[in-house]
C-alpha cells in the first residue's frame, strides 16, 4: 500500500477542488424535484462545474459517461444519468461528482429528497449523514482506518441497517482513488495507522435492509438485492496536526467536526 501524503501546502491546494465539488453538489441538490431526469441534473452539474474553473472529475473516469453518478432509492452507487430516470416524489437520490483544478481531485456525495419522503426514508438520511460526520471525527492523527469503520458501523447497524461492504472510501489526490482503501465497517484500534498529511474520501454507503448488492446489466449500476432503499453521503478530509480538515466544503458552509 502506497499512502501519497500530502503537504500542508498541497491540502491548501486541494481546497479549491473542494470547494468547487461541495458548492456544485449543493446547487445540484436545489434542483431536484418530481419531473426532473438525472440526465438534467448531470448537464447542470457539468455546466457549473466548467463555469466554476474546473473539470468533471468523473466524466470519462475508467469510462463512465456521466459528471455525476446518480442513484435512485435502491440504488447505492454508479448510477449512470440518463433521460429515462425521472424522479418521482417519494424518491431518494444519491448523487456523486467531483471537480479537477490545478490537478486535484474533489470528491463528494449527498443524498437528496425528492418532494416528501417517507419517515423511513428520512430516518435513513439521517443515520446515514451522521455516519459520515461520526467517520470524519474518527480521522485523526494516532487513529487507525478500523476506528473510522467501526465509528460508521456502530451508528449504521444500531439503527438496524446494512453497512455496505464491496464499496468503500479512498484516499485522494492527484488522481480519484489513491491507497487506502476506507472501508464503512471494522473493528477500533486496527488496520493502517492514520498520519498527518493523508486525505481521505470518507463515504457511508448504509441500506435500509441486507448489506448486500448487486451490480445491474449495464456494468455500473449497483443495487441492494432485496430493492430496499439506500443512501450515501461522503466528504474529503485532511488529517492534520490540529484535527480532522473537511476539503469538499465551502467557507461559509463548514461543520466543525469533534
Amino acid at each position: 500500500m502506497a499512502v501519497i501524503k500530502k503537504t500542508p501546502a498541497e491540502i491548501e491546494a486541494m481546497k479549491e477542488a473542494g470547494r468547487i465539488s461541495a458548492k456544485v453538489l449543493r446547487e445540484a441538490g436545489r434542483i431536484v424535484k418530481p419531473g426532473i431526469s438525472t440526465l438534467e441534473i448531470d448537464q447542470f452539474v457539468e455546466r457549473m462545474i466548467r463555469m466554476e474553473g474546473g473539470i468533471p472529475a468523473f466524466k470519462g473516469l475508467y469510462g463512465f459517461p456521466g459528471s455525476i453518478c446518480a442513484s435512485v432509492n435502491d440504488a447505492v452507487v454508479h448510477g449512470i444519468p440518463s433521460a429515462s430516470v425521472i424522479l418521482q416524489e417519494g424518491d431518494i437520490i444519491s448523487i456523486d461528482t467531483g471537480a479537477t483544478v490545478d490537478g486535484w481531485v474533489g470528491d463528494n456525495a449527498w443524498t437528496y429528497a425528492v418532494g416528501t419522503i417517507s419517515p423511513e426514508k428520512q430516518r435513513l438520511l439521517d443515520v446515514t449523514e451522521k455516519c459520515m460526520w461520526a467517520g470524519l471525527d474518527a480521522a485523526r492523527v494516532g487513529n487507525r482506518l478500523g476506528d473510522i469503520g467501526a465509528a460508521v458501523q456502530s451508528i449504521a447497524e444500531a439503527a438496524g441497517y446494512g453497512v455496505v461492504r464491496e464499496y468503500v472510501g479512498h484516499g485522494v489526490g492527484r488522481v480519484m482513488h489513491e491507497d487506502p482503501n476506507v472501508p464503512n465497517y471494522g473493528r477500533k484500534h486496527t488496520g493502517l495507522k492514520l498520519d498527518v498529511g493523508m486525505v481521505l474520501a470518507i463515504e457511508p454507503m448504509i441500506n435500509m435492509g441486507t448489506h448486500r448488492t448487486k451490480v445491474m446489466d449495464d456494468g455500473w449500476l449497483v443495487c441492494t438485492t432485496d430493492g430496499m432503499p439506500s443512501a450515501h453521503f461522503e466528504k474529503m478530509v485532511a488529517i492534520t496536526e490540529d484535527g480532522p480538515v473537511i476539503i469538499t466544503t465551502e467557507p461559509d458552509h463548514k461543520r466543525p467536526v469533534g
